[in-house]
């Protein structure tokens, strides 16, 4: 027996409506685990460079890990991994909520969807068994309101996974939503776009009562119970005040985007703090399914313009791209813009990214009011930021270029405007400045699926964070490149095992220096295998080296592994890093060799045979 997986992976071709089952042997399991490692390993296989994005040949997949649906805390995500249309090459997206916990107790641990439907249709599975069926009347719908009829129709105890209309227009920005108004979502690289390109409007799960096997339940429940109660400690700020608590700190050391990625203070940071959020927006406390943190927030709008906004609130990455990189301080208006975005189902990243260089653009002349549909988009202009929302979602005017994604906008515009643009292999940079930290700069450079700030997560370790296990008892200065090259390289694998998982990484701030151990501890505990350190480690190793050999066979190579030049070049002249620029060049040279990669960013053959890739 093989605990943790519940043996069933549902493959589903929407072209010839067929749904069969698929599994896995333990020797693949054991190589990718789940999640994004088995996903990338089905992308490798079944996809290329020929295949669009955007086309019934294009997979997509759902998929979940081992530890998804025991006890084990915050290991309940879930992972979507497919061939990007924003980017062509390898594309990821992960959410929490409760729908990758249900989806597993419903008995099932991945689906992988083919083809194209010649209508709409939503996927419904219960108790092991799917059906396709007929989602016509729900075409159209936004996201919270067709949870909410599936619900009438359905029933109460069923969680969905959905695109809204932005997925629909096939908008390259566009987002898969989970969980209603709590407004979980696997934003990045433009899944959602493919999710409508198959016709496919959601995926609906009942929620069941199946578990997988454990083959050591009570050595388990004792170490979750030795650990829960540290983790919660550890923790508080974060369950206080969510992922926008310290955003103040953020925007002191010159961390926080402002004005598309020019500025380097932003003094009304304060308006739109977690802090301020908790005393002016907050109802309640959002935990995902096996969590013990808490971070999530439902907000609500009592009065004033966006008086009846209410559901999820605003993340910082939320806050960050909508709020200050655009100029705005209104956090109602951010809390607005956060829905419009959940409701249509867009990246609210990528969004913040597009509104922001469209600021800039019309600010600076490239674009006017005309092309903008009579919208004056001015810096700070929280209505116009509104109406560039709507406009995006369903592709109206400028929108539509916008809703192609900043980096296919620019070359559109032409001239200058590719000069505005933030972005890795097309990827718009999260709320998160590599000029504040430089081992972003080489995590941003050299993620699979453009620029991420959770491929590595390493800028923690670099205000705060030690990690003993891995060889870093001290936190790193942020400033110097020394050792940046080995750091993001370790914690590139362990983060690919984290998403391969399907776990919160935010769970690192609660185990410590006991992060690893302690994941390798459950993870034999409900498998039965008897995985060590380094052998967890070389997993996580693998799949980031099949990842890239996937974007290689895409045509991306060391050209593609750069940053934008206003991240390189432009010094901010304000705020706790406005004189400080990262050297990439150096460190990247470092971290191919460190990989056993040549100088063009190419896996060497002596590395992929050590991988067993080939």
């Amino acid at each position: 027996m093989i605990g943790g997986y519940m043996g069933r992976f549902l493959r589903v071709d929407l072209t010839t409506q067929q749904i069969s089952n698929q599994a896995f042997s333990e020797e693949v399991l054991k190589k990718f685990i789940g999640g994004s490692g088995l996903g990338a390993k089905i992308l490798f296989e079944e996809t290329n460079e020929t295949t669009n994005p955007l086309g019934p040949e294009n997979v997509l997949i759902f998929m979940t890990g081992p530890l998804v649906g025991t006890n084990v805390p915050n290991f309940g995500r879930y992972q979507v991994v497919t061939k990007s249309p924003l980017t062509g090459a390898y594309g990821e997206a992960n959410s929490g909520g409760t729908w990758g916990t249900m989806l597993k107790r419903a008995g099932i641990d991945g689906i992988i969807i083919t083809g194209k439907s010649s209508s709409p249709v939503y996927l419904y599975i219960e108790n092991k068994k799917a059906e396709i069926r007929d989602a016509s009347n729900y075409w159209g719908e936004d996201t919270y309101d067709l949870d909410l009829k599936l619900k009438e129709e359905l029933g109460n105890d069923i969680v969905t996974c959905c695109i809204g209309p932005a997925g629909e227009n096939l908008v390259r920005i566009a987002a898969i939503m989970n969980d209603g108004k709590d407004g979980r979502a696997a934003g990045r690289c433009g899944v959602g776009a493919v999710m409508g390109s198959k016709n496919l409007k959601a995926i609906v799960v009942k929620k069941g009562n199946l578990r997988p096997p454990i083959v050591e339940p009570e050595k388990l429940k004792e170490s979750i119970r030795n650990w829960a109660g540290k983790i919660r400690k550890n923790t508080e700020l974060l369950s206080d005040y969510g992922t926008a608590v310290g955003l103040e700190t953020v925007e002191a050391i010159g961390d926080l985007p402002v004005k598309n990625w020019t500025e380097g203070s932003f003094p009304s940071v304060e308006k739109v703090s977690g802090e301020m959020l908790k005393k002016t927006l907050f109802v309640k406390k959002y935990h995902c399914a096996q969590c013990v943190i808490g971070c999530g927030r439902e907000v609500k709008v009592e009065s004033g313009p966006y008086r009846g906004v209410e559901g999820a609130a605003p993340e910082y990455e939320t806050i960050g791209m909508l709020g200050s990189n655009c100029l705005i301080d209104d956090l109602e208006a951010i809390a607005k813009a956060n829905e419009l975005c959940n409701r249509y189902g867009l990246d609210t990243i990528s969004t913040g990214a597009a509104i922001s260089f469209a600021m800039e653009a019309y600010e600076r002349g490239i674009i006017t009011e005309r092309q903008l549909g009579g919208i004056q988009l001015d810096w700070g202009n929280a209505e116009a930021m509104i109406k560039m929302i709507h406009k995006i979602a369903v592709r109206e005017d400028l929108g539509y270029l916008l809703g192609e994604g900043t980096r296919r906008a620019a070359e559109k515009i032409g001239g200058l405007a590719q000069e505005l643009v933030v972005h890795v292999k097309g990827l718009d940079l999260p709320a998160h400045d590599p000029r504040a930290k430089y081992s972003n700069a080489l995590a941003y450079a050299t993620s699979a699926r453009g620029a991420c700030h959770l491929n590595a997560f390493s800028y923690e370790f670099e205000d705060g964070i030690s990690m003993a296990e891995l060889g870093y008892p001290e936190t790193l200065d942020r400033f110097t490149i020394r050792g940046k090259a080995q750091l993001v390289a370790k914690l590139q694998d362990l983060m690919a095992l984290f998403d391969s998982l399907t776990g919160c990484k935010f769970i690192i701030f609660g185990l410590g220096d006991e992060t690893i151990k302690t994941i390798v501890e459950w993870l034999n505990l409900v498998t039965g295998w008897h995985i060590t350190r380094e052998e967890f480690l070389e997993i996580g190793a693998r799949i980031v080296n099949l990842k890239k050999v996937y974007n290689v066979k895409c045509g991306l190579t060391r050209k593609d592994d750069v940053l934008p030049y206003r991240i390189l070049s432009h010094k901010r002249g304000t705020g706790g890093a406005g004189d400080n620029l990262p050297h990439l060049g150096e460190m990247l040279g470092q971290y191919y060799e460190y990989r056993g990669w040549d100088e063009f960013g190419i896996p060497r053959e002596e590395t992929l045979k050590k991988y067993e890739i080939i």
